[in-house]
């Protein structure tokens, strides 16, 4: 009987993460669509700051980001049905929905005030979905906090960006 319980909850589990990183990537997918082809001429003909990193750093630091994502989500998948979950869960996704279209905004719209104007809610909203995971399940809020610190650059770098090209 012990081992049928834990195959369910393996499954159930498998199922729940498979969720999460689906996700994860659908908004990623969503992203690069409106952002690769306009790397070149757009995005490489802006002015940029000094600290702006090479462009092949974002490939691998987002690829860690959106693995953290998918965990921090998965983790509060899995806990009992609550209102807090379900505030929480809904932050969330309106945080990924806000991640994808950053890159319309910015890359496919060719605007980095509206990819500013974005940016700005966006970290607005991970903080506050940072902090109703942590009030959930601490690790799944710590999973998202390198999100906030990048998302924070990000910010930064996108108003340069705007300033410089205004």
């Amino acid at each position: 009987m012990g081992s049928s319980r834990t195959r369910a909850n393996v499954a159930r589990d498998f199922i729940i993460g498979a969720m999460a990183l689906s996700a994860v990537i659908a908004t990623s997918v969503l992203g690069q669509i409106a952002t690769f082809p306009n790397l070149r001429p757009w995005y490489s003909g802006l002015a940029k700051p000094a600290f702006n990193p090479p462009n092949w750093i974002f490939g691998p630091v987002w690829t860690a980001l959106y693995a953290l994502m998918a965990f921090a989500s998965w983790r509060i998948l899995r806990l009992p049905s609550s209102g807090a979950r379900i505030r929480a869960l809904s932050l969330y996704a309106a945080m990924l929905l806000l991640n994808a279209a950053w890159s319309w905004m910015f890359f496919a719209a060719h605007s980095p005030g509206l990819g500013l104007a974005n940016i700005l809610l966006q970290l607005a909203l991970i903080l506050a979905t940072l902090g109703a995971f942590r009030r959930l399940d601490p690790l799944a809020g710590w999973a998202l906090l390198p999100l906030a610190v990048w998302v924070a650059f990000a910010s930064v770098l996108n108003l340069a960006i705007w300033r410089l090209n205004g």
